[in-house]
């Protein structure tokens, strides 16, 4: 692969044409405001990909959670820290961990449960067009996981309009 290309980070699935998992996908893209079926399938992938982890870990220990929990203490940490796992929660929670784990952890999702939008369509459009600061830094990812410690600093551009409690656009009681 040359310099400049991307690799695609998402699976699709292997069946195009299921009636059931495109009614379900359909449900989460309008529940998460996401733009395509490729946002979606990429937090499919990535949680895939902490399965697939904490699978490896459990199957290295031969089945001895305790010595997997201690292999794993790391991976969990990091989970726990984007919020994805409780801080009670250990190694074997990632396994029965749902898409919507993964989707509630997105800006665009963050901002939307805060009040900062009346929709998560709305909470997408001042994100994108850089209303949205996390932790005094503009970001302009819907798609960016974050963390627990950052979920307070998620707010208005102290120089974007959004940011007068007047504004006709902003959310009502914020």
């Amino acid at each position: 692969m040359t310099t400049g290309e991307s690799t695609k980070r998402y699976e699709t699935p292997n069946h195009p044409y299921q009636e059931e998992r495109i009614a379900e996908e359909s449900e989460l893209l309008g529940r998460y405001g996401l733009k395509n079926k490729e946002e979606l399938w990429r937090a499919q992938s990535e949680l895939r990909n902490y399965r697939r982890e904490a699978r490896r870990l459990i199957g290295d220990a031969q089945g001895d959670l305790a010595a997997a929990e201690t292999a794993g203490a790391e991976f969990v940490e990091s989970l726990q820290r984007v919020g994805i796992l409780d801080e009670t929660d250990d190694l074997s929670a990632v396994l029965s961990l749902d898409v919507t784990d993964v989707l509630e952890r997105r800006l665009q999702t963050v901002a939307y449960r805060q009040g900062l939008a009346n929709t998560t369509e709305q909470a997408r459009q001042f994100i994108v067009h850089g209303h949205v600061t996390v932790d005094g830094a503009r970001v302009t990812r819907p798609g960016y996981q974050v963390e627990v410690h950052e979920e307070d600093a998620v707010s208005f551009d102290e120089t974007s309009p959004l940011a007068d409690e007047l504004h006709p656009e902003r959310a009502e009681g914020q």
